[in-house]
């Protein structure tokens, strides 16, 4: 695998101040498209938060301009469909949620920066997991 050269060598933790796990390798996820949401020096977007994407997640994302749903093979990339699990922008989740349109969360694999933008209390209101 190719690697960025900023990419994240050192363990990255989760939100719940454990290792970070792998959010999803089908479709393959992460900013530097290794299936976990590590957050580099690099990822101007803060791609740190696992979601369980749903079909109003995928329709409020799409309507603020970024795409989800439909695939683009010249990136390699499938479009996703409700239930897939993608690292999301930070900032994009949060947005969503003020709308109403939160996706899921893993929180064992959303990357602890996304602590920045939602405290811990709120994320677990929307985890699929126990954290563990």
């Amino acid at each position: 695998m190719i690697r960025r050269a900023e990419e994240p060598v050192a363990p990255s933790r989760n939100v719940l101040g454990g290792p970070l796990k792998t959010c999803s390798t089908e479709p393959m996820t992460g900013f530097y498209r290794n299936g976990c949401c590590h957050v580099g020096s690099d990822d101007l977007g803060v791609h740190a938060v696992c979601t369980e994407v749903t079909a109003e997640f995928l329709a409020f994302s799409k309507a603020a301009g970024n795409d989800l749903s439909t695939p683009m093979p010249q990136y390699g990339f499938p479009g996703l469909k409700p239930g897939d699990r993608w690292c999301v922008c930070a900032a994009r989740w949060k947005e969503a949620l003020d709308a109403g349109a939160a996706a899921r969360i893993v929180l064992a694999a959303t990357h602890e920066k996304m602590l920045e933008f939602v405290p811990l209390e709120e994320l677990k209101k929307y985890a699929v997991d126990e954290g563990e």
